[in-house]
């Protein structure tokens, strides 16, 4: 099957031409900005199931922000590799996080998720903080 192409030639630049590039250039830009300031905020925080809020207060267990900023990254890099559900392990605590949907699923205390097994998890993360 052949192919053929045709050549388009340039629409001539007219005073009222180049008043309107500058303005889409103008939008473009600002748009640009725009969805760039977007794409650097949207290191998405992780979500807490209402059973994972649950299961934090039931076991007294609280994370500091920083560290929430620390889960929130590496999840967000382990969903690159192709992570879907990871178990995040922290100094007193253990998570089941869906990567996939950014999303605490439950949280164990350290002392409680040593007995446990943790099947359906393709990910790990360690975190010491």
């Amino acid at each position: 099957m052949e192919k053929t192409f045709f050549h388009r030639s340039p629409q001539p630049i007219t005073s009222n031409y180049h008043s309107k590039a500058v303005n889409r250039s103008a939008r473009s830009s600002a748009s640009f900005a725009t969805q760039l300031d977007k794409a650097i905020k949207d290191v998405s925080p992780l979500q807490i199931s209402k059973h994972a809020k649950i299961r934090m207060e039931q076991r007294g267990i609280s994370i500091p922000s920083e560290t929430w900023e620390k889960i929130g990254e590496k999840v967000k890099e382990a969903k690159n590799k192709g992570v879907q559900d990871s178990l995040v392990i922290l100094k007193d605590a253990a998570l089941i996080v869906s990567a996939k949907n950014q999303t605490v699923i439950t949280a164990l205390d350290r002392e409680e998720a040593n007995s446990q097994i943790f099947t359906n998890i393709n990910g790990t993360i360690l975190i010491d903080s």
